[in-house]
């Protein structure tokens, strides 16, 4: 079996739900409908392992992020909330990759350092300051190894933006093959979610 001491659980609710564009951020490359090329990390191995997940923390959509034409982006609330329903895929990579993954996220040339076991501990700490994801949560475990995940630092209730049309494309495609969701699931889990342009969501879901 696989040292699992040396790799942790990366959790995405977002456009990395689909494992063709979490990819860009392990090997490099441009994922369809963004306007930026990701450089990948030194260690461009395949996550070990990847499965669905369900994350107890309320998603929404905010900001205006260039990388998707100025269209709104997924955060969860860093407050728990155990009637929360946000549906996510987790990738099992190395500690490393996934400090670089977060520096990416975050377009940052500074190296990240993150202390594991004080945020397993904690249940969160802020590794980059105001930064869009630089506070990290820890979700739990799977298999021995740490589930971990990545927000804003607060509820931006008052910068909701909703996704643009690629955005929000990648996202289904994601949660088709990591939960098998049908047509009917997809429109009532966007239909609940804050930021959500209801009059894109059955245009979205025809392209599929």
């Amino acid at each position: 079996m696989n040292n699992y001491s040396t790799h942790i659980w990366y959790a995405s609710y977002g456009s990395n739900i689909s494992t063709e564009r979490f990819m860009c951020y392990i090997q490099g490359g441009k994922p369809a409908g963004a306007t930026r090329t990701y450089q990948g990390c030194k260690d461009q191995s395949p996550p070990l392992d990847q499965k669905p997940i369900k994350i107890l923390h309320e998603l929404y959509f905010a900001k205006s992020a260039e990388v998707w034409n100025g269209g709104g982006v997924c955060f969860i609330n860093p407050e728990k909330n155990e009637n929360a329903d946000t549906l996510g895929n987790m990738y099992l990579i190395t500690r490393q990759q996934f400090m670089e993954v977060v520096q990416q996220e975050n377009s940052t040339n500074e190296s990240i350092k993150i202390e594991f076991e004080k945020a397993q501990k904690e249940k969160s700490i802020v590794v980059k300051e105001n930064s869009w994801y630089g506070n990290l949560l820890y979700l739990g475990e799977q298999n021995n190894a740490p589930i971990f995940t990545f927000t804003n630092e607060n509820y931006l209730s008052g910068e909701i933006n909703p996704p643009n049309q690629h955005y929000l494309k990648t996202i289904m495609k994601g949660l088709i093959a990591a939960h098998q969701l049908n047509e009917s699931q997809l429109q009532d889990y966007f239909l609940s979610k804050k930021g959500i342009d209801k009059s894109i969501i059955a245009e979205v879901i025809n392209q599929l």
